[in-house]
């Protein structure tokens, strides 16, 4: 074997190391029988009186009997009775926040008019500041009425709510059993994988407080929606009850 093979062959090894000896900063594989409330908040409510309908005319009251522990998954069920809609949301708000890594889950959709299942993250500062000057990166958002996309989104001063900072990935089987989305997102950038798939790099070149709020700690969130601006407004009745399944979330040190 000549030199120039044997460097070859250092590099890669190195490189693997590397890859083997990242070190986790989180890890949440949903173990046992009750949500981890040293790294979770529930969050209850339909967001008043502050943010009634979370901002966005959703139409769910998020409630802890939703969100179940389960076989080593996370469940978020969304159901109805007679005159609401009921689901869950969780966040690691002021518990677990990080500047920088690569964030990923496992997960598998619900599929139903009216659904919107999300993966995000909010800057930490956000009760400083306020939304959108903290930022918002969506990872995985998927409204049932329009099966097979999932939407990846930056939210910042600059460009928010109909945000020209997203891609739309068409992904025909998406909703067949459990997919992997992953941000990966440094001090330049930030890149999202659907199953280890690039779909889409946010990297703007001018960096300023107003385009690139993403230099400073961030929290996670999961919710599943029902209604609003975006999930609805229509909502198909005969759905419920629907099950949002995460298997597990880590987020890696870049």
């Amino acid at each position: 074997m000549g030199h120039k093979s044997i460097v070859i062959l250092l590099v890669i090894a190195s490189f693997f190391s590397c890859e083997k000896e990242k070190e986790v900063l989180f890890f949440e594989d949903f173990t046992g029988t009750s949500l981890n409330t040293a790294i979770w908040n529930y969050e209850l409510g339909d967001g008043c009186p502050n943010l009634c309908g979370w901002g966005n005319n959703e139409r769910q009251v998020y409630t802890k009997e939703n969100i179940e522990v389960k076989d080593g998954s996370l469940i978020i069920t969304a159901t109805k009775d007679s005159t609401s809609y009921f689901s869950g949301r969780i966040t690691t708000k002021d518990k677990f926040e990080f500047q920088y890594g690569t964030i990923e889950a496992r997960m598998k959709l619900p599929e139903g008019g009216g659904l919107w299942p999300a993966f995000w993250m909010l800057g930490s500062n956000i009760g400083e500041v306020g939304w959108p000057k903290s930022g918002e990166i969506d990872i995985m958002e998927y409204v049932g009425k329009n099966p097979h996309e999932i939407h990846t989104t930056l939210h910042t001063q600059d460009s928010y709510g109909k945000s020209v900072n997203t891609k739309v990935s068409t992904i025909n089987d998406i909703e067949e059993g459990f997919h992997t989305y992953k941000a990966e997102w440094t001090k330049e950038s930030i890149t999202f994988s659907i199953d280890d798939n690039e779909v889409y790099v946010f990297n703007p070149k001018d960096k300023n407080e107003n385009t690139w709020p993403f230099d400073q700690p961030f929290y996670i969130l999961v919710n599943m929606a029902i209604g609003g601006n975006f999930g609805g407004p229509e909502v198909n009745d005969k759905i419920f009850p629907k099950q949002f399944e995460i298997d597990y979330i880590k987020v890696l040190k870049n």
